[in-house]
């Protein structure tokens, strides 16, 4: 899992390029006069599928472009086949396209479409010849139409009011903010969540705030909170603070043994000299089959404390709270919305992690193969029904406010259904919601995400 930082991806096409025992054709020349050429010397045709504006998200038969490219100095004749697998590497469809001739020196277009009843889903195109992939393309049937249907347990409600009970009414948040040394306007945020367990003592969490230059009692500002994506167990650089803001005050908040609560003091960069240390060992993991204290349940209500932390300054709009974050930081977005008694104002959940367990575990490796180590003597079904009350698929259920998401369709850590699935089942109108899709990208966001996202968010003020 990353963390809130993620790498670009700038890649124009689907490339592969692949090595095969492809047919020279006979040059046209004068009888008896024949070159015969070993294809052992020949150079590998490259295929690739240029990328649609549409992102390879398709709502009736999937049409797409393979380019051919021969560098060789004679023709070349191959077979092209394509075969489509679902995210569940189980095979849909294939279908043999025939023989085709790229001249010496020269590119090809092949037209492709799918003849075939795709359901909605989320699927790859493995274009091969002579039996060997050449090419592959992930691609999506109508997204919005997937159904991923929400398996909550009967007192799932009940729950949560529990523990947004005890966040309200049995810990005393007592706030610390200290200024970072030599940065004006940034500040260390210390205070209180609740226990690990459903009784025990308070855990201590912290965040940092960015706050305006010209901020005033006298002026209301909106509010922008990030979540961290998951963090790293053996954290290498430093952590660095919040940048200057600008038109929004900005939190940035590190759950129960994450981030900087996971980093001593020259392990960051703010100047506070105070160690923390992280006693959760694997988050994912940690008390795992234990609704009660379950790691989850925790870091969602350091989540809400966020919010109501962001309630007690007297420069900020309450009505005009936001909140994003990328893998971790996306499903502590849906959780926020979902569970905080004050209501977000949007939401922006990049490549967003914890959704539709049932159907993860079966698409990618991990988290199952860290459940499955940790379930003990849980059958599967036990283990999905406690996954179910941390499943942002359900919690989203309780969320209607302004969504804009991002999926990389090439995804193996938060692959496209996962992220599709409490999108589609927030209750927000369909006008409120936007889903960006770049088939070129797995874990990852685009490079204009975040002006993108405060634009959403400034479009959504109340």
């Amino acid at each position: 899992m990353t963390k809130r930082l993620f790498g670009i991806v700038v890649s124009a096409s689907l490339i592969l390029a692949i090595s095969y025992s492809c047919t020279p054709v006979q040059q046209d020349g004068i009888p008896g006069d024949e070159q015969t050429v070993d294809p052992s010397t020949l150079d590998a045709l490259v295929v690739t599928a240029p990328i649609p504006e549409n992102n390879f998200i398709f709502e009736g038969k999937p049409q797409f472009v393979l380019k051919i490219n021969n560098k060789n100095t004679v023709p070349i004749s191959d077979k092209l086949s394509i075969k489509v697998l679902s995210d569940k590497k189980k095979t849909v469809t294939s279908s043999e396209l025939g023989e085709f001739t790229v001249p010496a020196n020269t590119t090809i277009d092949k037209d492709i479409t799918l003849d075939f009843d795709f359901q909605p889903g989320f699927y790859k195109a493995q274009c091969s010849v002579e039996g060997r992939t050449a090419c592959s393309v992930n691609f999506g049937i109508s997204p919005t139409k997937i159904v991923s249907a929400p398996d909550m347990q009967e007192d799932f409600t009940s729950f949560w009011e529990d523990a947004i009970y005890q966040l309200e009414n049995m810990v005393q948040m007592n706030p610390k903010i200290t200024a970072l040394p030599g940065r004006t306007n940034m500040y260390l945020v210390e205070m209180n969540s609740i226990p690990d367990n459903v009784t025990g003592e308070d855990a201590v969490i912290h965040a940092y705030l960015s706050i305006p230059k010209d901020a005033s009692a006298t002026k209301k500002y909106p509010v922008l909170i990030h979540f961290f994506g998951y963090d790293d167990q053996k954290p290498s650089g430093k952590l660095s603070g919040p940048s200057v803001a600008m038109s929004f005050i900005e939190l940035y908040v590190s759950t129960r043994g994450q981030m900087i609560n996971n980093r001593t003091a020259d392990q960051r960069s703010d100047g506070i000299d105070e160690d923390y240390h992280n006693n959760y060992g694997d988050w994912f993991a940690y008390n795992f089959g234990q609704k009660g204290s379950y790691y989850y349940r925790g870091a969602y209500m350091d989540c809400v404390q966020a919010v109501r932390f962001i309630a007690t300054l007297e420069e900020a709009d309450t009505n005009n709270i936001f909140a994003e974050g990328n893998s971790q930081g996306g499903a502590f977005s849906y959780a926020c919305a979902a569970l905080s008694p004050i209501p977000l104002a949007g939401i922006a959940p990049g490549v967003a992690f914890m959704g539709d367990f049932p159907d993860y575990f079966q698409i990618v490796d991990w988290p199952a193969s860290t459940a499955r180590a940790n379930k003990g003597s849980m059958t599967d079904e036990e283990m999905y029904a406690f996954l179910s009350y941390f499943d942002t698929k359900n919690l989203a259920t309780r969320v209607s406010c302004p969504i804009m998401a991002t999926m990389g369709l090439k995804d193996t850590t938060c692959p496209p259904h996962t992220n599709i699935a409490p999108f589609n089942n927030a209750k927000t109108p369909a006008e409120d919601k936007v889903m960006y899709y770049y088939a070129d990208m797995g874990h990852q966001i685009a490079a204009n995400w975040d002006v993108n996202m405060k634009n959403f968010f400034k479009n959504h003020m109340k």
